[in-house]
């Protein structure tokens, strides 16, 4: 058992090292895509709210950074806060600018 719970830990702090290495599309699909990938929850209900095929984050062209840092960090409608033990605040920005295509 204890063997166990050592390898668990030792799993996720290898994912959270793994994680800080990686680009902004990278973090995105590791930490943003299960709701805001082509058939994710997110995606689906900001479908309903704007022109379908635009729906999908990455296909946007009006997101700042700031903008997507602040709705990821206090949340927006259906989406919770997105804490800096979830992701960190330099994840954040690398993903932020990739989301915004490099817009503050």
């Amino acid at each position: 058992m204890r063997h166990a719970l050592l390898i668990g830990i030792a799993s996720l702090i290898t994912l959270g090292a793994h994680a800080a290495d990686l680009n902004g599309q990278q973090l995105f699909q590791h930490k943003c895509a299960m709701c805001h990938g082509a058939v994710g929850m997110g995606t689906g209900l900001l479908a309903r709210r704007m022109k379908p095929e635009v729906a999908p984050l990455e296909k946007r062209e009006d997101l700042s950074a700031a903008y997507v840092e602040r709705a990821a960090r206090i949340g927006i409608l259906n989406m919770p806060p997105i804490t800096r033990g979830d992701v960190s605040d330099a994840q954040l920005a690398s993903i932020a600018t990739y989301l915004s295509k490099g817009k503050p």
